[in-house]
């Protein structure tokens, strides 16, 4: 009789299993994904709305963020911005339907080095969710672990009660700075720490030995050494194996695809985290000024350099929903001529391509004389001495024109 409860064990999948040791996260914007694997708990990216957002079943949450955005914004720019956050708070309502627990909300990217902005949007973003009848405690606002973003988390929890994810951290130090902030959760990335470790030293790792599970595992460790409440939810697999060495951590975010391979396999799944083990380890305790976590930052070559890329990602995906969203607003207009223009190859920077971005979206408003001069506006700020750019600059003016 003594072995028949492990015998059920085994018969259990893998997730199934999983879910007995930790907290099963989803880590998509696809609703169907998360009602066929029912996690706790999902995150968001720009990325993953970004995703979402392409596919035809969420074109009305499209609609609804860019009518709010119409009717909100005073400028071109508040425009675009009141349609982003409403597109982030549309798809977190629609998830909380689905999950029981919470929804990880991301903060725009390119406030990642400006603590004040970063209050100021997530204590925005926790209002637009009130309004629709969703309490706080079920958001985790997600913020790069910049030291910007960790201090940025620490008055929003202390002053204002709202919850934090960190996202983004790469390295002991960035865990270390956030349990002192008394953030809520931390998200420390595995696979693109494999990813670096991968492309440097032209190795293969598996199992323990995997650079991102071994990087979890320490400031899992150190976490439940010195009691800190924050919670550790490891993010960003390359593989079910990944996963396996995981388990037991608070929390683990998952993607569909693993999630589909967690479901189809029987593998017996062992306890490999336990707070228990973490307690008896010989870990010396850390403390952080801001000078120290800014050097210890800079010594460590792969935690900079997948911080300042996940940073550049998030922030080209938020650019490019940007981009998707002028696409939808042209195309339903029918200035098929305009997104021609648009799409025209050229050696622009992100900084023109923005400008050109609302100078197009523009086209789903009747021009006025006010407007005009907005383009003008714009048109000066594009130029930059640049013909080529100037070239485009008039072609996408006198579409414009030509079409109103």
């Amino acid at each position: 009789m003594a072995s028949e409860p492990q015998a059920k064990r085994t018969k259990m999948s893998t997730l199934d299993q999983l879910k007995e040791l930790s907290t099963v996260v989803a880590d998509t914007g696809d609703f169907e994904a998360m009602k066929s694997y029912k996690p706790t708990d999902a995150t968001t990216n720009p990325s993953l709305i970004l995703s979402a957002a392409g596919m035809e079943q969420y074109q009305h949450l499209l609609d609804k963020a860019i009518k709010h955005g119409k009717d909100s914004g005073s400028t071109i720019e508040e425009q675009i911005e009141e349609t982003l956050d409403m597109l982030s708070v549309l798809f977190g309502c629609e998830i909380l339907k689905i999950i029981p627990g919470r929804v990880s909300v991301e903060v725009d990217a390119r406030l990642s080095f400006d603590k004040e902005a970063s209050i100021a949007k997530a204590t925005k973003l926790i209002n637009m969710f009130s309004e629709f009848g969703i309490k706080k405690e079920r958001i985790l606002i997600k913020l790069a672990s910049t030291w910007e973003g960790i201090q940025a988390a620490k008055e929003l929890e202390k002053k204002h009660g709202i919850h934090c994810n960190l996202t983004l951290l790469f390295s002991l130090y960035q865990a270390i700075a956030c349990a002192e902030a008394n953030v809520t959760l931390i998200s420390p990335f595995v696979g693109r720490i494999l990813d670096w470790y991968v492309e440097h030293t032209k190795k293969t790792y598996e199992g323990k030995e995997d650079p991102g599970v071994v990087s979890v595992t320490r400031v899992y460790n150190y976490y439940k050494k010195f009691g800190y409440k924050t919670q550790v939810m490891g993010a960003s697999f390359r593989n079910t194996g990944e996963i396996m060495e995981l388990a037991g951590c608070d929390l683990l975010t998952i993607s569909p695809k693993l999630l589909q391979e967690l479901a189809n396999s029987d593998k017996t799944l062992q306890k490999v985290l336990d707070p228990k083990v973490a307690a008896e380890s010989d870990i010396e305790k850390i403390s952080l000024t801001e000078a120290q976590f800014r050097w210890h930052m800079n010594e460590d070559q792969m935690a900079t350099d997948k911080l300042s890329d996940g940073i550049r990602k998030f922030a080209a995906d938020t650019r490019k929903t940007f981009r998707e969203e002028v696409n939808y607003v042209v195309e339903k207009d029918g200035e098929t001529t305009a997104r021609r223009c648009f799409h025209a190859e050229s050696p622009l920077t992100y900084q023109v391509l923005d400008k050109l971005y609302l100078l197009l979206r523009v086209f789903s408003r009747k021009l006025d004389e006010n407007r005009s001069e907005e383009i003008r506006r714009l048109y000066t700020l594009t130029i930059g001495g640049s013909a080529d750019i100037a070239r485009h600059v008039l072609l996408v003016v006198n579409v414009v024109h030509y079409h109103h």
